[in-house]
């Protein structure tokens, strides 16, 4: 076919549409005052609306609200754009039907380089995530490295809530990543693009925090020079994450509530007031249900907080994760003299999953980065371990069965173990019986623990 042919069939309008029409990618097209022109069949199925509804109307309007969400470019003012713009956005389709979709967004211009108009292409990828975990292929979610099961789910839950503004509470122990599913929850929902402001509840003195949660106007105590925003008006539009909030003081539990019920509040020494469009997402290490029972926290603000609850496994019960976060810390590493570590041995990578991890990935991530300092070559080996973990390393038996056992590292399986014998031994690697009959030869193993 001819050049000539080719840019004739493309400078025919309906053999242009035909082609856009049946691309798998919806396609929407406005102009700089969002006034909608183009709209193929794709956007329809994606979307649920009719290109006779849209064509020729504000986008906003037709489309029920921004379609870009949080990111769209032409909600106040001037348009700042980049010439192309990729990101991943949530939507509610015409029936009411979350979805999420991978956008590119691109700048037209005309022949003198003048903005014209905005090409946005898109493409529904709301059941990969489904089709991911039926494929065994999940390793992770929205920065969150994972495949067990549990953890799964827990990514389920983040997506299922994607779509609604319900206040979330997540409760896991210390250092399980509760931040990081609240960010992800921020992330995949139509807020997305918005600020996400943390805040620990429990970090700050308690003469300080009203202050910081809610601002306050010039002059309110001594050392307030000036009107100051609090985290909830820098969250407006977005997410606010209240970290330890079982640590909140009754004074403010109050407050919170208020604003959970009303979504206003008063500034510190201000009368005015202030109102914003804030999602709260709340966790603690602490189970709220016995907080309530002894009195140090509201019963009213926790079924407030407590819409969609989210609990998040400690390692113990996900041990398969384990290999996952190691590469992942690793990976991580800096080069050093041009080299780093590049993998870590089997025996000691054993001692990793055969540990209980109280301090979960927060102490699984700082044992792999003292073990990358103290690792000399290539390949991280038990010796590199941190102290505590050296226990766990069973010694390969020199003769017959039996593995030898020394008092340093039976102590410290007893210790890890809280004492339990026949943990203790499984952790070691040996019978009971010749773990009794170590301890019946060293008794002071018992005395010094």
């Amino acid at each position: 076919m001819s050049a000539l042919t080719i840019d004739h069939i493309l400078s025919n309008r309906k053999n242009l549409e035909r082609i856009l029409d049946n691309m798998k990618d919806g396609i929407i097209a406005h102009d700089l005052n969002r006034r909608i022109f183009y709209f193929n069949k794709e956007a329809e199925a994606i979307t649920g609306y009719r290109r006779e509804d849209v064509v020729g109307k504000d986008c906003h309007e037709a489309l029920g609200g921004p379609f870009c969400g949080s990111r769209c470019s032409f909600c106040d003012g001037n348009p700042i754009f980049l010439d192309t713009a990729e990101y991943p956005v949530n939507i509610v389709t015409r029936d009411g039907e979350p979805r999420r979709l991978e956008m590119t967004a691109t700048m037209m211009r005309d022949e003198q380089d003048r903005e014209v108009g905005v090409l946005a292409t898109f493409r529904d990828v709301t059941d990969l995530f489904e089709l991911r975990v039926k494929a065994r292929e999940m390793t992770g979610f929205s920065n969150i490295i994972g495949c067990d099961d549990k953890m799964v789910d827990v990514f389920r839950q983040i997506k299922d809530v994607s779509g609604y503004d319900y206040p979330v509470h997540i409760f896991g122990e210390t250092g399980t990543g509760k931040e990081l599913v609240a960010n992800a929850i921020h992330v995949e929902s139509l807020r997305a693009g918005s600020p996400f402001v943390p805040i620990n509840c429990g970090a700050l003195p308690e003469g300080l925090i009203e202050s910081e949660l809610f601002g306050h106007v010039k002059g309110a105590f001594s050392g307030a020079i000036r009107d100051k925003k609090g985290r909830f008006e820098l969250a407006d539009q977005g997410t606010i994450f209240l970290d330890e909030i079982a640590e909140l003081p009754k004074l403010l539990q109050v407050k919170l509530l208020r604003f959970l019920q009303e979504g206003t509040f008063e500034k510190v020494g201000g009368e005015k007031t202030v109102s914003v469009n804030v999602r709260v997402v709340s966790a603690t290490n602490k189970d709220l249900k016995k907080e309530v029972k002894k009195g140090s926290f509201r019963e009213d603000l926790f079924y407030r907080l407590n819409v969609i609850p989210i609990h998040i496994p400690p390692i113990r019960e996900r041990k398969s994760d384990i290999p996952l976060l190691v590469d992942h810390f690793l990976s991580q590493a800096p080069t050093i003299k041009g080299q780093r570590p590049v993998r870590m041995a089997q025996d000691a990578l054993n001692a990793l999953m055969d540990y209980t991890w109280p301090g979960n990935v927060r102490e699984l991530q700082n044992a792999v980065q003292f073990a990358i300092v103290r690792c000399k070559g290539k390949v991280i080996r038990p010796e590199d371990l941190p102290i505590e973990l050296k226990g766990m390393v069973c010694e390969k038996p020199k003769r017959g069965p039996v593995r030898k056992l020394d008092a340093g590292r039976v102590r410290a399986a007893l210790t890890k173990t809280g004492g339990n014998k026949a943990r203790a031994a499984k952790v070691l690697g040996v019978g009971r019986a010749t773990l009794y009959r170590f301890l019946g030869d060293h008794p002071q193993v018992l005395s010094d623990d």
